[in-house]
């Protein structure tokens, strides 16, 4: 599934480079005179590299005409090419096959690091170089093992530098997708880290060319074959004198390569002498390897480099979120985006939260069923949120029942993680009050729990996740609870009610976060009842009638000034508890924190339309933009 813009690049990209591999692939066998294992490293390195690997190869290797490759391949920098593409070949397979093994088994990134460095050089020197390349490098195997090793070992070092932090960075940057192997993000940021190993590798890899501790391209054109030119075409074929390194008397063609394999000396490979001083060799070796060291332990001062794909894999953080090395991986998963491929369901904007949840009646007992799960809910026309949410809906079905009432609510969980729930404000057995872990056991995917009391109280409450709950919460797990007193208080009647629940979300580049106070958190989105204005309810009157609203703080981070247009309104209960008439109060302004519930009856005194609203500006524009004079926390009342 593609989520983010990245993946449709990735897939753009990978579809050239197969076109692109194709090509090489099909050129090299038909039109190019070269040894197998070089086919095949251009083949590899285009696989991993795409468009480039395709550049390098045309304007490197491709014999342009019949009869020029020996020629046109001579060029210092283009055997540089060759003898690149050759450990890229080897090195780069090892290291990807490494990182899938790695991935798959959940070993953290530095581990995984020194994992794909020893397999990728290890599959480099035994088996593309000393193996593949036996046959032409004459010798025993081991023989040819002791000849790569130094110059397989220098390309390595440079190769890995370059990888090393293009993986840890991206890998552990905000798309953590990059860990899994099963994510089409993970390879391209595999084709990236093999094209900055190419890079910081070519140059070294010419100095070995050079001075005939490495080969370059080759030519092959064995006699009687499809590349034979015969013995006086190949004679003016070599006779063009070679350009910038040393072995030019090693390029006659016939049988063999016109360039061989790895060899160290003149006495291990003969047609090879190599002038470079033992200083220059030890010298390029421990620059190599300070600078895979660097590679590798330079990203442990921006990344916690302890992390590993069975522990953040998949998940991506908001923009703007700070991650260092003392990030946990708890504090990643709890801001991660919603993974849209969780979602079950989407919901337009003429679909309502807060609907009255029925309930079925056994032996006296109320019952009531709530199930979790992860839907789309429109928030506005053509904005969507991924939301957790109970039966369907943002927020969750109102529950009302009357005070003295005996209740069960059964609750299930098709979250993608364990979850539960805690009635806010009630008391009732502590085992029924669902803090995770501390009164009960998580309910895990797929299970349910029971919950059951005795209301014993009166008034607005709310029941939301005890679990992870700046997560859950903040991305719609929460409902209002409304019970009803045994004896109604007439001073507290009103000609209509409406219950008032308050959220802040986070929707960046498609994806839905939770919503929270710090870095990279903060909300751009704010909804009533789960819709943002103008898609909010209006609630409609008649002058000299009364509205109760019940506010409630089911939102997570901020404090918000609730204000009614149109003339102030009397405050009568506060978290549940009718306030005695010598407490209440007017006002026309009331602050709601998270959790926190007021009641508030307002007279409708002229016609109009007049706005309930969060006295924040921020919190009444939808992603910072007015639609039809405001949004996000604001409603409209309808007096005629």
């Amino acid at each position: 599934m593609l989520i983010q813009p990245i993946d449709y690049f990735l897939v753009g990209w990978f579809s050239v480079a197969a076109l692109s591999t194709l090509y090489v692939a099909i050129d090299q066998y038909r039109n190019n005179p070269e040894p197998v294992v070089m086919k095949w490293g251009f083949i590899l390195v285009t696989l991993y590299t795409g468009p480039i690997g395709l550049l390098l190869y045309v304007l490197a290797d491709k014999e342009p005409r019949p009869g020029e490759h020996e020629a046109f391949v001579k060029p210092l920098w283009k055997q540089g090419v060759g003898s690149t593409i050759h450990c890229i070949a080897g090195d780069a397979t090892g290291i990807i096959l490494a990182a899938v093994i790695t991935a798959t088994l959940g070993l953290p990134m530095w581990l995984d690091l020194l994992v794909e460095y020893a397999f990728g050089f290890a599959f480099g020197l035994f088996i593309f170089q000393a193996l593949f390349m036996k046959s032409m490098m004459g010798g025993t195997y081991w023989q040819n093992v002791r000849r790569s090793f130094i110059p397989e070992l220098i390309s390595m070092n440079f190769m890995m530098a370059g990888m090393a932090p293009v993986m840890s960075f991206l890998m552990m940057g905000r798309d953590m997708r990059a860990m899994v192997p099963t994510e089409l993000i993970f390879w391209g940021v595999m084709s990236l880290g093999v094209i900055a190993g190419f890079a910081l590798a070519f140059p070294s890899n010419v100095w070995l060319v050079s001075k005939a501790l490495k080969h370059g391209l080759m030519t092959e054109r064995k006699s009687g074959a499809k590349f034979d030119l015969g013995s006086q075409a190949k004679a003016k074929a070599t006779a063009v004198p070679h350009a910038g390194h040393k072995m030019a008397k090693a390029m006659a063609g016939g049988e063999q390569p016109s360039h061989g394999a790895h060899a160290a000396t003149a006495s291990d490979s003969p047609g090879m002498a190599s002038d470079a001083t033992s200083a220059q060799i030890a010298t390029l070796g421990i620059v190599s390897s300070l600078a895979v060291v660097a590679g590798m332990i330079a990203p442990w001062n921006w990344i916690n480099m302890t992390l590993s794909a069975h522990q953040v894999g998949g998940a991506i953080m908001p923009p703007g979120m700070i991650m260092d090395r003392d990030t946990p991986a708890e504090a990643m998963i709890d801001m991660a985006a919603v993974d849209p491929r969780q979602v079950k369901a989407t919901y337009g904007v003429e679909v309502r939260g807060a609907r009255p949840l029925p309930f079925r009646l056994e032996n006296g007992v109320k019952i009531f069923e709530l199930e979790t799960s992860v839907f789309r809910w429109t928030i506005l026309p053509g904005v969507t949120v991924d939301a957790y949410g109970f039966n369907g809906q943002v927020p969750g079905p109102t529950i009302r029942f009357n005070e003295g009432d005996k209740v069960r609510i059964d609750v299930t969980n098709r979250l993608p993680e364990s979850t539960t729930v805690h009635w806010h404000g009630l008391i009732l057995p502590n085992i029924m009050d669902g803090p995770a872990m501390i009164t009960q056991a998580p309910i895990e995917n797929g299970k349910a729990y029971r919950y059951a009391f005795t209301a014993v109280q009166s008034g607005a409450y709310l029941y939301h996740s005890h679990d992870h709950v700046d997560r859950q919460q903040g991305l719609g797990l929460y409902g209002a609870l409304i019970i009803d007193p045994k004896t109604p208080d007439p001073s507290l009647r009103a000609d209509h009610e409406y219950v008032l629940q308050l959220q802040e979300w986070l929707k960046r580049e498609g994806l839905t976060y939770p919503a929270m106070p710090m870095d990279g958190g903060q909300p751009n989105f704010f909804t009533f009842n789960g819709k943002a204005f103008p898609a909010t309810d209006t609630i409609h009157m008649r002058v000299g009638e009364t509205l109760k609203v019940r506010m409630i703080g089911s939102n997570n981070g901020f404090i918000h000034p609730i204000h009614i247009h149109g003339g102030p309104f009397e405050v009568v209960a506060r978290d549940g508890e009718t306030l005695q008439p010598s407490a209440r109060f007017k006002a026309d302004t009331i602050n709601i924190g998270p959790g926190q519930r007021y009641d508030v009856i307002w007279t409708a005194l002229k016609p109009g339309k007049w706005l309930i609203h969060c006295h924040i500006g921020h919190h009444t524009t939808n992603n910072n933009v007015e639609t039809q004079g405001g949004g996000g926390l604001m409603m409209v009342i309808d007096v005629r």
